[in-house]
């Protein structure tokens, strides 16, 4: 084995010897990955620790809050809110921003999460995870306000996510590729493991709920289409479909092998743009895609170029290998 890298030298070397991230961004990215330690401890202990079920709450989507999303919300916000590093935080589980408490010292970053990705496969004890994104506040005026999060994604000073799965893995960009980590439990650290990662620009695997075909808009239903009829049909070649119902997992066996993702909009809530989160999915998930040499797009336009509008707001995801993408937004386009 060779020398093994750990989170805060990579980090340092992106400071010090690339100059690609400043102290203080180095000191907040430090402290998230801590933070999906502690949550990955709570995911592992599953019954054992009593954070499976509901907690009978819903959070501002309407959506049934499973106990882990509110302690990993709650893990999140206590971990960073104190070190000096943020000025605000805003979370899929929140109806607004949270501002850093007066007691604590203002940072000049703003951080959002979904502190946890794929809830439904929380109890059956199926990969999730917990997906972030950076920016950085614009420091012309005082003060924070949910204006200042309502930035392009093309602003993002970092993203990235951490999967629990069969290893525990942090995968992060800070605009200059993407890094894996893994969590060596026995040390409590993260390794780097692989560097550089490149999604490959063509595939025969495709992701997508396949249940809601009947609601599709026929662009989507045309590449499907084509990707069924396998190697008799337009594309010469056999695909195979991959879902897992948790964006963490799939984009994450994307960026391992290939593959796109897609979660388009329908017709059963045709005045909903789609149902992912633009500030809290699809922004980082897009950075880090793109960082790997892949695409994103919402059929029309580049996601991270999306001017959002909300802090909610919901957008249509195709990502994941380059040339796939393109022939999917092609489609749209020529619709």
């Amino acid at each position: 084995m060779g020398k093994r890298v750990s989170l805060t030298q990579y980090l340092v070397e992106q400071q010090r010897m690339h100059g690609h991230i400043p102290a203080q961004l180095r000191l907040l990215i430090e402290v998230v990955a801590r933070a999906c330690k502690r949550i990955a401890i709570s995911v592992n202990k599953g019954a054992l620790g009593d954070v499976l079920g509901s907690a009978g709450t819903e959070n501002v989507q309407g959506e049934v809050q499973k106990k882990l999303d509110v302690i990993c919300n709650e893990v999140l916000i206590e971990a960073n809110e104190w070190g000096g590093h943020l000025a605000a935080m805003a979370s899929e589980e929140m109806d607004g921003i949270y501002l850093v408490p007066n007691r604590f010292p203002q940072g000049e970053y703003l951080l959002m999460f979904d502190p946890l990705d794929g809830s439904s496969n929380i109890d059956v004890n199926v990969s999730i995870g917990t997906i972030f994104s950076v920016l950085k506040k614009d420091d012309a005026h005082a003060g924070v306000s949910e204006q200042d999060f309502l930035q392009p994604g093309s602003k993002q000073a970092a993203a990235g996510y951490c999967i629990y799965g069969p290893q525990t893995t942090l995968v992060l960009t800070v605009g200059d590729g993407v890094a894996m980590f893994t969590l060596d439990r026995e040390q409590g650290s993260w390794v780097l493991t692989q560097d550089g990662v490149t999604i490959p620009e063509d595939t025969r695997e495709f992701a997508i709920n396949m249940s809601n075909m009947r609601h599709w808009a026929p662009p989507v239903k045309r590449y499907i289409d084509e990707c069924l009829a396998g190697k008799d049909g337009p594309r010469g070649k056999d695909f195979n479909m991959r879902w897992i119902a948790s964006m963490v997992a799939d984009v994450h066996r994307i960026l391992t092998r290939g593959g796109i993702f897609m979660y388009p909009w329908d017709k059963r809530e045709p005045d909903k743009p789609g149902k992912l989160r633009l500030m809290y999915e699809a922004n980082p998930m897009s950075f880090i895609v793109e960082q790997a040499g892949g695409a994103a797009t919402n059929g029309h336009q580049r996601i991270l170029d999306i001017q959002p509008t909300k802090l909610h707001e919901r957008v249509s995801v195709i990502l994941g290998s380059k040339n796939e993408v393109e022939r999917v937004t092609a489609y749209h386009r020529d619709s």
